[in-house]
C-alpha cells in the first residue's frame, strides 16, 4: 500500500495528464482550485471548490481521473469529491482563472479594438458597452479578455457577482435542474448577479430549449441594467439556427472581432507566457 505522499505524487501526475487530454482552458476552469485531500482505506478524496465543479467532475472525469490513478499506483482505489467552499462575504467571481486579466494581455493590432472595449466594460459596466460581443477564432484571446472584465470589475467592487460560464456549461446545468425539477433555483443563479460572461454561444445553436432560457436570462439581465459579454467564434448573424429574437439582442450593443495576430504579437505573446510560467 503506498504512503500518503506517494499518492499526492500520483495525484500531481494525474492532473497533468489531465491537463494534456482536456487542454489548459478547460483544465484551469474545471481543475485549477482543486487538489488532493487525504486517502483513508483504499479512498482519495479530491478538494473541490463548490457543488457545481463536483458534479461537473464528477459526470465528466470522474472515471478518467480513477483510471489514472490506479494505474500509477497500481491499487483499486475509489475517488470521493468533498466540497470545502465558504459562503462569498464579498462577491462572487465563479471560475475565474487569476491568470486571465488586462495586465497580461498582449495587446497588438489584432486585438486592440477588442482589448479596449473589454477595458471601458470592465471599468463602466452596464454603462459602456451592453451587450458587448467578441468573436474570433479559437485561441485568439476571447476567453482571456472576458475573464479580464470579470477581475477588473471585482478589483473596483468587491460586492459584485461576476459568473463565467461556457455555453455548453449553461446547457447541461439547465438539463440538470430540468431533470431534478429545480429549474427555479437554475434561475435564480443566473438572474440574480451582475455581470454574466457566455463562452462559445455558438453552441447553442440548434438547442431551443436552452435558447429560450437563455433569452429569458438575457431579458432579465438587461433590464435590471446588468452587464452582459457574450463570446464565439463568428458574428451573430453567422451563427445557424440561432433564433432572431437572440441574434438581434446579441446585435443591441457592441460587436468586436479578434484577428490572428501579425508575427510582432505572436512573438510578443509567447515572451509573456514564459515570462508568467517563470
Amino acid at each position: 500500500m503506498p504512503y500518503q505522499h506517494d499518492y499526492a505524487t500520483a495525484w500531481t501526475k494525474v492532473m497533468q495528464i489531465i491537463r494534456e487530454e482536456i487542454g489548459s482552458t478547460s483544465f484551469d476552469i474545471w481543475f485549477s482550485a482543486t487538489k488532493f485531500s487525504d486517502v483513508r482505506s483504499n479512498k482519495v478524496y479530491m478538494s473541490v471548490p463548490n457543488t457545481l465543479t463536483k458534479e461537473w467532475i464528477e459526470s465528466r472525469y470522474l472515471d478518467t481521473i480513477l483510471n489514472h490513478l490506479r494505474a500509477l499506483t497500481n491499487q483499486d482505489v475509489t475517488l470521493a469529491l468533498i466540497t470545502d467552499a465558504l459562503p462569498h462575504q464579498e462577491g462572487n467571481s465563479s471560475f475565474l482563472n487569476t491568470k486571465y486579466t488586462f495586465d497580461t494581455f498582449v495587446v497588438g493590432n489584432s486585438n486592440r479594438f477588442a482589448h479596449a472595449a473589454c477595458y471601458a466594460v470592465g471599468e463602466s459596466p452596464a454603462r459602456a458597452y451592453n451587450p458587448l460581443f467578441i468573436y474570433g477564432g479559437v485561441g485568439l484571446g476571447k476567453t482571456h479578455l472576458m475573464q479580464a472584465i470579470g477581475h477588473r470589475i471585482m478589483e473596483k467592487n468587491r460586492s459584485s457577482t461576476v459568473t463565467y460560464v461556457s455555453s455548453e456549461q449553461f446547457t447541461n446545468e439547465l438539463i440538470g435542474s430540468i431533470r431534478d425539477d429545480k429549474t427555479s433555483g437554475f434561475r435564480n443563479k443566473y438572474r440574480n448577479i451582475d455581470v454574466l460572461l457566455v463562452d462559445d454561444i455558438q453552441f447553442l445553436a440548434g438547442k431551443e430549449r436552452t435558447q429560450e432560457e437563455f433569452f429569458h436570462t438575457f431579458n432579465s439581465l438587461y433590464e435590471a441594467n446588468k452587464q452582459l459579454v457574450i463570446s464565439s467564434d463568428r458574428p451573430p448573424r453567422n451563427i445557424p439556427t440561432l433564433e432572431d429574437r437572440l441574434r438581434s439582442r446579441f446585435e443591441w450593443g457592441l460587436i468586436c472581432d479578434i484577428q490572428p495576430p501579425d508575427l510582432e504579437t505572436r512573438i510578443a505573446i509567447l515572451r509573456k507566457k514564459a515570462q508568467m510560467e517563470n
